[in-house]
């Protein structure tokens, strides 16, 4: 596997915060819901470590996770959603792990289907936040 099987990442011109924004408003968009969002970069720096912004948002449907649970519990280490909105060297980026990674990890769960919708959304939530 490389990262394109893996992640879908664009790069923004929007600033870092915008970015983030855009994300939220793109997740509603599509159905899914803001579970949480984590500010690595505030977290590392309240342990005494500069980083550079990386927000890691958490998103779900909850049809969606129903249908995946149902199918094997174990598939929940890999949930909810999650896009990254992060800068390197000057540049925002948004990136997203691809659900179809799920069908390739557990292939006994006969995931395909569902994976590749989902991975149509969060692709959808990346490119309209983009």
């Amino acid at each position: 596997m490389d990262y394109q099987d893996i992640s879908y990442t664009v790069t923004t011109e929007k600033n870092f915060d915008a970015a983030v924004a855009a994300v939220e408003e793109a997740t509603a968009a599509q159905g899914m819901k803001v579970q949480h969002i984590h500010d690595v970069q505030a977290t590392l720096k309240s342990k005494g470590y500069a980083s550079e912004p990386l927000k890691i948002i958490e998103i779900c449907n909850a049809r969606y996770a129903h249908e995946v649970l149902a199918k094997d519990v174990l598939i929940s280490l890999m949930m909810p959603c999650k896009i990254n909105v992060y800068t390197r060297d000057g540049k925002t980026y948004i990136s997203a792990l691809r659900p179809t990674v799920l069908a390739k990890f557990y292939p006994e769960a006969g995931l395909e289907e569902i994976a590749s919708q989902v991975d149509a959304k969060i692709r959808a939530i990346v490119d309209a936040a983009r």
